[in-house]
């Protein structure tokens, strides 16, 4: 993990400084944008997404540090704990609590989100508007949390003393590096137009892997019933339902995301570092078929992006009948949404054998 590390942030560097120092032609311009937007991603899926699952070592320093790299690349590790690792990994795929099937008056990612008559094409405009993602957070949506205190619709503890100073000091180091830097050896044009490429390109992968592993046909959207709060099973069936694989077999594909095709493995195990699970993924499997547990796995990333294209044009189609479309005509205002209890863990529902049989490893053993 420490090889694949120094591998992610050299390439960042490198593709960096040749796009700032030596970049000459437009065409090696667009070129060295997109490796560029293309690092940043990896070093998102890889580094910084096991460092802030506490995944990265046994030390908590180390994964701190790794966590931070997500300021490096314009982002917020406090405010991405508090958003994934605390509302979405609790909640997940529960419409008005998980905030990253959340997208707004944008898209109808879920059954029981209100339908709007422009939903129809969302199967279609969508797809561009991906690419927004990273370019959002880094210019919008971070000071847009910390001033209103809410992630969606959801409050959270804002950043306050070290955790203040570093999300001011990473958004100065990356708006410098950003903008600063470029601008005094390039136009204006030309900055914004390759930070433009290498944003789309970063925002479109980032967001392309999350929304192929829950927001597709296979997954569930559970919602907690209406007298107790709480959702129908048990915390790990939970994780296991609304989370579906892809791609296990590709190694290419694992490597270059970070272990995210194993997403079942991850939402069970979420402290175990990305490199071990391809081999738990088939305990889990076989754990899961033994106890009439739903796994779920498309064979290809491409699989798993004609599923998602299928499911947003689903939930895009006019409501008739319930579950006819697939567009339930029950919506839940993410502002009213019942509040979620967690269902107790219940041993019969993960055996006490199977977990057992996974530790978490730091990167040097992995």
């Amino acid at each position: 993990m420490y090889v694949k590390t120094a591998i992610l942030l050299a390439g960042f560097a490198v593709s960096y400084t040749l796009l700032v120092f030596v970049d000459q032609t437009w065409w090696q311009g667009l070129l060295l944008a997109v490796l560029l937007g293309l690092s940043a991603a990896g070093i998102g899926f890889n580094i910084q997404h096991d460092g802030g699952h506490q995944a990265y070592s046994n030390h908590p320093w180390v994964n701190k540090l790794m966590a931070m790299t997500l300021e490096l690349i314009g982002g917020s590790s406090h405010l991405w704990r508090w958003k994934h690792v605390v509302l979405h990994h609790t909640y997940v795929n529960i419409t008005g609590h998980d905030t990253d099937i959340d997208l707004g008056l944008l898209a109808r990612l879920t059954p029981h989100q209100r339908r709007l008559p422009y939903h129809r094409w969302q199967h279609l405009y969508l797809w561009p508007l991906y690419g927004l993602l990273a370019i959002k957070w880094q210019l919008l949506d971070d000071f847009r949390k910390l001033i209103s205190g809410r992630i969606s619709n959801q409050p959270f503890p804002g950043p306050k003393g070290r955790e203040l100073v570093i999300f001011i000091a990473g958004k100065a180091i990356f708006f410098t590096m950003a903008f600063g830097i470029p601008l005094l050896f390039h136009s204006i044009g030309v900055v914004l137009l390759y930070y433009g490429v290498a944003g789309l390109v970063a925002g479109m992968a980032l967001s392309v892997v999350f929304q192929v592993a829950h927001c597709v046909e296979e997954a569930e959207f559970p919602l907690p019933r209406e007298d107790t709060g709480r959702v129908e099973h048990a915390w790990a069936i939970h994780q296991a339902e609304t989370t579906v694989d892809f791609a296990r077999r590709s190694r290419v594909v694992a490597w270059l995301i970070g272990g995210l095709n194993f997403q079942i493995e991850h939402h069970l195990f979420p402290r175990l570092c990305h490199v071990n699970y391809p081999a738990i993924s088939k305990l889990v499997e076989e754990t899961c078929r033994e106890f009439g547990i739903k796994y779920t796995e498309h064979r290809s990333f491409r699989a798993g992006l004609a599923s998602h294209f299928r499911w947003l044009r689903r939930m895009g189609m006019p409501t008739t009948k319930s579950g006819e479309t697939g567009a339930w005509p029950e919506a839940v205002d993410s502002k009213s949404a019942p509040r979620v209890r967690p269902a107790r863990w219940s041993r019969r529902c993960w055996p006490r054998s199977s977990v057992k049989r996974t530790s978490r490893s730091s990167p040097g053993k992995a």
